[in-house]
């Protein structure tokens, strides 16, 4: 059973996941990553996918790109970017759709950018691609993406490569590559998780910054809820390949419902805790995506489990027009974080 978690609106969402599935063959084991996932997206709006490493998270929003390997995955459910079926385009309509309509930031730059050519290059290269520029026109964009998201010495820095560039300064790079084509949707894959703890707040700003200033749709992948809280307008927690809560940053931090959502808050370091004291983890360990258990996933790490949490999946449940969560025991109260 898939969860529902498309936001109350007047207009149809900008984005919208359906009933969508990912599996991946070719090893020996298919392995289900991601399981019945709704989700919609509004214009200029900012949606964080959060959940520890394996959850599902990146894989879905590849799929926004249609990045899998086809030989070895097979995508079911649909996927709509103001109302285009991603599924059908052709290889030329994706080609096109990349970099104008959906852009994406990598996890790590130092792998997704080209080590062979100028970070400059690269950029310019993707704006001639979907505009009709000359090269010393797309050279002065660039360099004006530089001076934006405040890369000093931007002249310069366009002809460097990106092992001349520090994490941040590539991460920043990163950043202006994606926005080159101004994108009406930007994914964004952990962009902080390689940084440092200053830079990662700066990286994180920036970005709202420039999501508020083009009026962006943003899809945030990460694992930590602290950077969700810092940049989104709404939350969906994922597990295991589900999205077992979605609720706006208020709902979720004050009253989370799924005991998953809890412990994530619960296990994170915060200014009520007392010196010394004992950070709360998680016990035990993500469920194999190649072998799930039959009914909740969460159920044998989770301290409120009965019988029937292994026996069937939890059904969605509504507590306000825009938070929704899926668990047998969503009856026992789950007490407000700070």
């Amino acid at each position: 059973m898939s969860t529902t978690t498309i936001p109350p609106e007047t207009t149809a969402p900008f984005v919208r996941l359906q009933d969508l599935s990912v599996r991946f063959s070719g090893g020996r084991r298919p392995v289900q990553a991601v399981s019945g996932v709704n989700l919609a997206i509004a214009r200029g709006e900012v949606v964080a996918l959060i959940g520890e490493s394996g959850s599902g998270k990146s894989v879905t929003l590849r799929s926004l790109l249609r990045l899998h390997p086809p030989r070895r995955s097979q995508i079911g459910g649909a996927i709509e970017v103001d109302g285009r079926d991603v599924l059908a385009l052709s290889p030329r309509e994706l080609a096109d759709f990349r970099g104008r309509v959906v852009s994406m930031i990598f996890q790590e730059p130092l792998l997704a950018l080209d080590p062979v050519y100028t970070v400059g290059a690269q950029i310019i290269e993707a704006i001639r691609r979907h505009e009709p520029l000359s090269a010393d026109a797309a050279r002065q964009r660039a360099r004006a993406l530089f001076e934006r998201v405040r890369i000093p010495s931007p002249e310069r820095r366009l002809d460097a490569y990106p092992h001349e560039m520090s994490g941040g300064m590539r991460q920043r790079a990163m950043i202006a590559l994606a926005l080159a084509c101004n994108p009406q949707l930007l994914l964004a894959d952990e962009p902080t998780t390689a940084l440092d703890a200053t830079v990662q707040i700066q990286i994180l700003l920036l970005l709202r910054e420039l999501q508020q200033e083009r009026g962006m749709a943003v899809l945030f992948v990460t694992h930590d809820i602290g950077a969700a809280v810092e940049v989104a307008d709404r939350i969906a927690v994922m597990y295991a390949g589900r999205i077992v809560e979605e609720g706006t940053v208020r709902e979720l931090i004050r009253a989370p419902r799924h005991p998953y959502t809890l412990a994530l808050l619960q296990s994170r370091a915060h200014g009520a805790m007392d010196k010394g004291a004992r950070l709360q983890t998680i016990a035990g360990s993500p469920p194999d995506l190649a072998a799930l258990p039959p009914g909740c996933a969460f159920a044998p790490r989770c301290p409120r489990a009965s019988a029937r949490c292994h026996e069937s999946l939890p059904p969605s449940q509504a507590f306000s027009a825009s938070h929704r969560a899926s668990c047998h025991h969503i009856e026992i109260a789950v007490a407000p974080t700070a």
